[in-house]
């Protein structure tokens, strides 16, 4: 178990992390208008991809991300499509899912830094090592037979689909 006044640490390095995406996403023209209707997506049916976006936040109690690139917006949805969680091993399991669909170097970043935070709170054992390491192998692979590509992935128009169908179109 971690104090607090480590949680503390790792929440203003989380809002830092994300201010310098939002800063970078700016100078590079990425940055978007929101993209997560959560009001609307709270409406939808039970099952449906919009609705699991909104079911998964509430239950992590984590407000939409609705600021910077498309790809940070879109980053909860990408847990709810690989159920996947939202602790530090789950968001790990993201990056290598991410990596696995298509290569970029920011995953890599982005793993090294959860990896690094794992480290820390997990309880050294070999074992639960191998398991980790078994996992985000595991996430990579699930991307790599994939044919998701968060880059050209347009859910808006899917909101309303079934999750189950969802992931059939990308194989997952």
């Amino acid at each position: 178990m971690h104090s607090s006044s480590t949680a503390t640490a790792n929440d203003a390095f989380l809002d830092y992390l994300l201010h310098l995406v939002d800063q970078m996403g700016d100078r590079l023209g990425l940055n978007v208008p929101p993209v997560v209707p959560i009001e609307q997506l709270r409406d939808l049916p039970l099952g449906t991809l919009g609705r699991s976006l909104a079911d998964f936040l509430d239950q992590e109690k984590l407000a939409p991300f609705q600021t910077g690139p498309r790809r940070k917006q879109l980053h909860d949805s990408v847990h709810v499509l690989t159920g996947y969680g939202a602790d530090p091993i789950g968001e790990a399991e993201v990056q290598a899912f991410l990596l696995g669909a298509k290569f970029h170097p920011a995953h890599l970043l982005l793993m090294g830094g959860l990896l690094r935070m794992i480290h820390r709170r997990v309880v050294p054992l070999p074992l639960l090592h191998t398991a980790i390491r078994q996992r985000l192998w595991a996430a990579y692979w699930h991307g790599q037979r994939s044919t998701f590509d968060v880059d050209t992935w347009q859910p808006e128009a899917q909101w309303h689909l079934p999750l189950s169908q969802v992931k059939a179109l990308f194989h997952l």
